[in-house]
């Protein structure tokens, strides 16, 4: 469960949708930056789990990025009136900012918001990202595009496995 100021699609167990590839890139990273996480990676490997995404703010449907579009302008109101500047996206790499505190705190706005008016809860958050250098010059296709679950009820994950190493050719945890 990770519960940073950061995080890009507000609190909860974070997961790649099918990309076993870039999960494991992530995990070395980390590994190689322990100063990024609060427990070090100390051997990389990739695990399954299936999911059910249960009520999600997938936010590659227009409902939800308009949930989201509601939710800055709660959290502008929320922060001029507390005299607060707004939190904000930073560290960037190819564009693409990499700490997200503003983009956290518009998701968790939106939670906050749902359990004050007694609205269900979202189980999980869906989001695609852009990220990383161009494939090409000039080209809208990144290195690292991905598809990242938030998932924060943790019963809406089933199970969870290890992915058969002789087909993914991933390494997998002992």
């Amino acid at each position: 469960m990770s519960n940073n100021d950061y995080d890009w699609l507000g609190h909860g167990i974070y997961f790649w949708e099918n990309n076993p590839s870039r999960a494991l890139e992530y995990a070395r990273m980390i590994k190689n930056h322990p100063e990024r996480v609060r427990a070090p990676i100390s051997k990389p490997a990739v695990v399954g789990a299936v999911i059910d995404l249960g009520k999600c703010l997938n936010l590659l449907e227009g409902e939800s990025i308009e949930i989201v579009r509601q939710g800055y302008v709660s959290l502008i109101e929320i922060q001029s009136a507390a005299g607060i500047e707004l939190p904000e996206n930073s560290h960037y790499e190819g564009g693409t900012p990499v700490i997200r505190k503003l983009d956290c705190a518009v998701i968790e706005v939106i939670h906050e918001y749902r359990e004050a008016r007694k609205e269900p809860p979202f189980d999980s958050v869906r989001a695609m990202f852009t990220e990383g250098p161009e494939l090409y010059p000039n080209s809208g296709f990144m290195e690292k595009n991905h598809i990242q679950i938030c998932v924060r009820n943790p019963n809406c994950i089933k199970g969870y496995f290890l992915p058969q190493k002789q087909v993914t050719g991933y390494p997998v945890p002992q």
